[in-house]
């Protein structure tokens, strides 16, 4: 089965007639994804390719019974399009919107959890979700994807995101869920969400977890699996020739003294009883091996 999102799952996207919206939610909708209507304030009763755009979430959830949102707005946008997303009936929530302020995530994700508990967000600054064969949100291409496979994929990295599907599919092993969860500093469903998930889901047999420098979050990871994790999890952490004390890449990837570094992680991850590997190949064989040995 696939986690957050299946075949079923109905999806809105927020910015459909700005032309990130436009690209990506018709690939999206192109791959098999339910996309059944788009958001736009002031642009309500047009369509964009024959997909119906509505004024607002609450109308468009009325009109398609939608439970899924794709927010593709730019930054000064986006933290009123999740509140907006929450506040008018959707539970999933997709946000690919880079650049927004630490601040302003902190306050929304907050927010979210006081005023609706029983909605997800994934992201920001993410690639989104893909259940292979089933259902795509966000940016992630369907090509690389391949259904039917034992592997549930977790990644902090948009790019390494891509690299781990690649690497298993060219090998001919399927994935049941791919999630970015981003690298911004306050994510809205970090590692521990999606272990849990593939924890109890039953065609999920094995988990590849991409981590990179910054922040405690794969510290925290390595201290949930040792603890409830049965399956197998391949790990990698990029960054290892970073310099403490700088920025790379992400937000959330910055260093400070000991804390955050690549090794730190790996050593967590490594005495958590994962296979931690060097680089996204050898992760990518490493998972391979194990898929064939279950």
């Amino acid at each position: 089965m696939s986690i957050f999102v299946d075949e079923n799952t109905r999806v809105i996207v927020q910015g459909l007639t700005g032309s990130q919206g436009r690209f990506h939610g018709l690939r999206n909708r192109d791959y098999g994804t339910r996309v059944v209507g788009g958001v736009t304030p002031g642009k309500g009763g047009g369509d964009v390719d024959g997909v119906p755009v509505f004024d607002s979430v609450a109308d468009a959830v009325a009109a398609t019974g939608a439970s899924a949102s794709f927010i593709a707005v730019p930054p000064r946008f986006a933290c009123d399009a999740i509140i907006e997303a929450a506040a008018g009936g959707v539970t999933f929530i997709v946000c690919i919107t880079e650049g927004i302020p630490a601040q302003d995530e902190a306050l929304t994700y907050n927010r979210l959890v006081e005023e609706f508990p029983g909605v997800r967000l994934l992201g920001p600054n993410c690639p989104g979700v893909i259940s292979p064969g089933k259902c795509n949100i966000g940016i992630t291409s369907g090509d690389i994807a391949l259904a039917g496979g034992p592997v549930g994929i977790v990644s902090r990295s948009g790019t390494l995101t891509y690299q781990a599907l690649h690497e298993l599919s060219a090998q001919g092993v399927g994935q049941t869920t791919c999630v970015g969860i981003g690298g911004d500093p306050v994510p809205g469903t970090n590692f521990i969400d999606c272990l849990a998930a593939f924890e109890a889901d039953p065609e999920t047999r094995a988990v590849m977890m991409i981590g990179e420098i910054g922040g405690s979050e794969e510290e925290r990871a390595a201290a949930w699996i040792s603890e409830h994790m049965s399956k197998p999890v391949v790990a990698y952490v990029a960054g290892v020739t970073a310099p403490p004390g700088r920025k790379m890449g992400h937000a959330g990837a910055i260093i400070s003294g000991s804390q955050g570094t690549a090794s730190a992680k790996m050593a967590a991850l490594t005495e958590a009883g994962v296979h931690v590997c060097v680089n996204p190949t050898e992760a990518g064989t490493k998972m391979v091996d194990i898929v064939r040995s279950l």
